[in-house]
């Protein structure tokens, strides 16, 4: 493996701190997803106004997700970046509020910048979710660090707007260990313990790369982190099917259950229930392993 040796291939008993308290991931945890952008590729517009975002929340809440996962900024390959001004306008209303009602529910923050980490933390974000690896703000791993929050560290090429214009790659999973090895010293050394990896479905990666990474996932145990999987209705599901997002609720749901089979310790998802049953199911089937 193309590691520097910084990292253990020890890959049980995998925990985060969450301020104080520690998560095991004994049974794997939904994410249920909120955007609150127009342009996201399968709900978008449907949750950016304050009283839907909220009812969306409660659902997700009530349908019994682990984390809710707030973004105000599409991230879909060909997708521009939402400045920090107008994220911060939208998201920290609708968290305050997410807190005031279920002040027990985990809640990320899908974000590239540290001025929305920092905005956010002082109003009760739990997690940080950049799916650049800190590599569109130099200041996210200070502001995290400052922050004391969980990191999920996501594999990507470049921004969406170019990531399936630029993908180049000498051995897909040998660069995705390098990558992930050099940002988990680096977050190390700046005191970030808690990471969480995100192989980036999607992400600068062709049809042929995120089947691979979903075969070959449990590999990336090798790091000893939670691994998130988010393939929720993307275009690896319903492209090669001939069909639309919102038509591939049963093969995201097929999806899922080889994803958990092979190490993913968090789902992120749209449709809450479904995966959650889906876990359930899972979990029967393998306390029944010989």
């Amino acid at each position: 493996m193309l590691t520097d040796g910084k990292v253990t291939q020890n890959s049980q008993n995998k925990k985060i701190n969450i301020k104080g308290n520690l998560f095991s991931f004994d049974k794997p945890m939904i994410m249920g997803i909120l955007n609150l952008t127009n342009d996201s590729f399968f709900d978008g517009g449907c949750y950016n106004d304050f009283d839907k975002a909220i009812k969306r929340a409660e659902n997700i809440v009530m349908e019994g997700a682990d984390i809710i996962d707030i973004g105000a900024c599409s991230t879909r390959p060909g997708a521009k970046l939402v400045d920090k001004e107008e994220e911060i306008e939208k998201i920290v209303p609708v968290l305050k509020e997410i807190r005031k009602r279920f002040p027990s529910i985990l809640i990320s923050i899908d974000t590239v910048w540290a001025d929305v980490v920092k905005a956010t933390a002082d109003c009760g974000a739990d997690i940080i979710n950049d799916i650049s690896g800190g590599e569109f703000d130099e200041k996210m791993f200070d502001e995290v660090t400052k922050q004391k929050l969980p990191y999920i560290l996501t594999h990507t090429n470049t921004t969406p707007d170019r990531m399936q214009k630029e993908i180049h790659y000498n051995n897909l999973y040998l660069d995705m260990c390098q990558y992930f090895s050099k940002k988990i010293n680096t977050l190390r050394e700046k005191g970030v313990i808690d990471i969480i990896l995100d192989l980036g479905y999607g992400f600068g990666k062709t049809l042929q790369m995120n089947y691979f990474l979903l075969a070959h996932q449990k590999e990336f145990s090798l790091f000893s982190l939670p691994i998130l999987t988010g393939i929720s209705r993307k275009s690896m599901i319903y492209k090669p099917l001939n069909l639309t997002p919102q038509e591939v609720l049963a093969e995201t749901s097929f999806l899922h259950n080889f994803a958990l089979q092979n190490g993913a310790d968090i789902l992120r998802v749209h449709d809450v229930k479904t995966a959650v049953n889906c876990v359930k199911l899972y979990q029967l089937y393998k306390n029944n392993e010989l």
